[in-house]
């Protein structure tokens, strides 16, 4: 049965098309889905992020289990309300999920997950946490609005109390606090800067409806996939999956591989490594008239690859794409429909801070 957040009547009402999305009823845009990607780069947008997934760890131990659970170093989080973002791997090395953790004190972290991988993380995580006496709590009475954009934080600080909107602009970067019942973390999935906001589900409906008033315009999961390309964001089961190394996903830079202790998937990832991996990830951009689409196929000077996530970029006006090619790879063109169409193979992200990146 497909699940629907607590906003889905008011996506309805808004005339959102919804499609499914991970078992979940979301909304997929409200009209344009351009002019809701041009909304977040130029002003501000939200997005109902409700179907994502918070889970509360809590033990003595909660810093050793997520010193074993996680690639990155958790012990990167020293100051209360700090965030990481990390893969949690297999014994394989490949990707269940990427996440982002909250430090809250030494006895209380949060971890935000997909809403598709839920089920497996949960199980995962419980299967793991046992062993360290650490306790899950899934916060089934959160709801959670992105609000993404350059004058987002502005818009958001507005509607709080002034003690709330003097704490919201001072958040930095990649950190949250609970502020005037909510969680609030300046996190986000675009690019952009803005806030996370967790927000208890009896208020969602009713903050939602402020935001709105204050100027803060909806946009839907195509404009938020679009996004998130042009910055150079993964997309789990798109991009990486059970059967993909985060060396061969382009995140490298999440792992530290020479910390002590051990991680799941470390001695995996420290073999491959040393040998050398054979495919990665790469940027391409198309500079003729067409769309780069999952799927397709990359031909190149070493071997076949193909699109992962592909789509045509509204700031940039042309297709642009991530890939997975033979590591030697140099030059390359995509299949479309049978014609051979030259592309370039860039750094990502493609666009930072609403610009295009240099070489785009």
């Amino acid at each position: 049965m497909t699940q629907q957040t607590v906003l889905n009547s008011t996506h309805r009402a808004l005339g959102a098309r919804m499609v499914d999305f991970g078992g979940w009823d979301m909304p997929i845009n409200y009209g344009s889905q351009i002019d809701e990607h041009h909304q977040v780069r130029r002003d501000a947008g939200m997005f109902d992020v409700s179907h994502m997934t918070v889970v509360d760890l809590r033990g003595a131990r909660v810093r050793e289990f997520l010193r074993y659970l996680l690639a990155n170093n958790i012990d990167k989080l020293k100051t209360s309300g700090k965030a990481l973002y990390s893969c949690m791997l297999n014994e394989q090395g490949g990707v269940i999920d990427d996440l982002i953790v909250y430090f809250i004190n030494e006895n209380f972290f949060r971890l935000v997950v997909n809403a598709s991988t839920r089920d497996k993380d949960l199980d995962w995580i419980a299967r793991h946490a046992s062993g360290f006496g650490v306790t899950l709590q899934e916060r089934r009475d959160f709801a959670m609005i992105a609000v993404q954009g350059p004058n987002a934080r502005q818009r958001v600080a507005g509607l709080l109390s002034e003690q709330g909107n003097a704490a919201a602009l001072k958040l930095g970067k990649f950190v949250g606090a609970e502020i005037d019942g909510m969680f609030i973390a300046r996190t986000g999935y675009t690019g952009e800067d803005g806030f996370e906001i967790m927000v208890p589900e009896t208020d969602a409906i009713a903050f939602w409806q402020r935001l709105l008033a204050a100027g803060v315009k909806p946009a839907g999961l195509g404009a938020r996939d679009t996004l998130r390309l042009e910055a150079g964001m993964n997309l789990y089961g798109q991009d990486m999956d059970e059967s993909v190394l985060p060396l061969e996903a382009g995140l490298a830079w999440t792992l530290v591989l020479d910390r002590d202790g051990d991680f799941l998937g470390r001695t995996a990832l420290q073999q491959a490594a040393a040998a050398g991996v054979t495919r990665s990830m790469v940027g391409l951009v198309m500079d003729d008239k067409g769309v780069l689409r999952h799927g397709q196929k990359v031909l190149s000077d070493a071997g076949d690859g193909e699109i992962l996530s592909g789509s045509f970029s509204p700031t940039l006006g042309k297709s642009i794409a991530f890939a997975r090619v033979p590591a030697a790879a140099t030059q390359f063109r995509v299949d479309i429909r049978g014609r051979e169409v030259p592309v370039r193979a860039v750094k990502f992200p493609f666009v930072r801070d609403g610009q295009p990146c240099a070489g785009i």
